[in-house]
């Protein structure tokens, strides 16, 4: 059975920071094209990161480029999403997703396909 399982999310203050995680068990990260996304009340869901598989090349939204920074790390099957400068706007649930073909549109990331996804956690910023 393959899941994805995301942590690390949790209240923070403006300027604050945060790692996210994204550990899957039944599927070999590596062999996979990974990216984040997050949703808040009212707004659709949007793409902040992705990483591919193979020379793990790297994508960001505009909205978080400069403030983010996704990596992975094989012997442990996890990606990581770490943020900084946290914003109130960055509120939202974060999933990762497991699937293929990272590409930029509209200045989000995007998945071409998508196979697998997690369950979210939850980000606030907030004073």
């Amino acid at each position: 059975q393959v899941q994805l399982v995301e942590s690390g999310g949790g209240l923070v203050q403006p300027g604050g920071s945060l790692r996210l995680s994204c550990a899957a068990s039944g599927v070999t990260l590596a062999n996979w094209h990974i990216g984040w996304f997050r949703q808040s009340p009212g707004k659709e869901r949007e793409g902040v990161s992705c990483i591919e598989g193979d020379f793990g090349a790297t994508l960001y939204a505009d909205s978080v480029k400069g403030r983010i920074s996704i990596s992975r790390d094989h012997r442990k099957n996890t990606v990581y999403l770490q943020m900084n400068s946290l914003k109130p706007d960055d509120t939202a649930v974060y999933s990762c997703a497991a699937g293929y073909g990272c590409y930029v549109r509209d200045g989000t990331t995007l998945l071409r396909s998508t196979q697998y996804w997690g369950q979210g956690t939850q980000v606030t910023v907030s004073s």
